[in-house]
């Protein structure tokens, strides 16, 4: 399903740790936008939906909702920190293309 590297993951729990709301996990989702059409958006949430697939992933709760869990379909997170850039990258294998930042792309 969704994979995280182990950076992503202790990115992640590093989040979630100092986050100054309670937190259970972190969702995932797509919406329209970005220069290649849809972007990959990440948050920390307190509970899951009714409605999501929640995954534990190296004891994150990852949740999904059921919109978004097709286009997530083999999903690997890492997460990138170095002198030029920080944050999560994606490489999803459901993309038929992606813009150059990797933070949209197109199905």
């Amino acid at each position: 399903m969704i994979q995280l590297t182990p950076k992503a993951s202790k990115a992640v729990k590093r989040f979630i740790k100092f986050s100054e709301t309670p937190v259970t996990g972190m969702r995932v989702t797509i919406s329209g936008g970005g220069c290649s059409g849809f972007q990959y958006n990440l948050k920390l949430e307190a509970s899951a939906a009714a409605d999501d697939t929640v995954l534990d992933i190296d004891g994150i709760q990852m949740m999904v909702d059921p919109a978004t869990l097709p286009l997530v379909d083999g999903l690997v997170i890492d997460f990138i920190d170095s002198m030029t850039e920080s944050g999560f990258k994606f490489d999803n294998p459901n993309a038929k293309a992606s813009c150059g930042c990797g933070k949209s792309f197109t199905i």
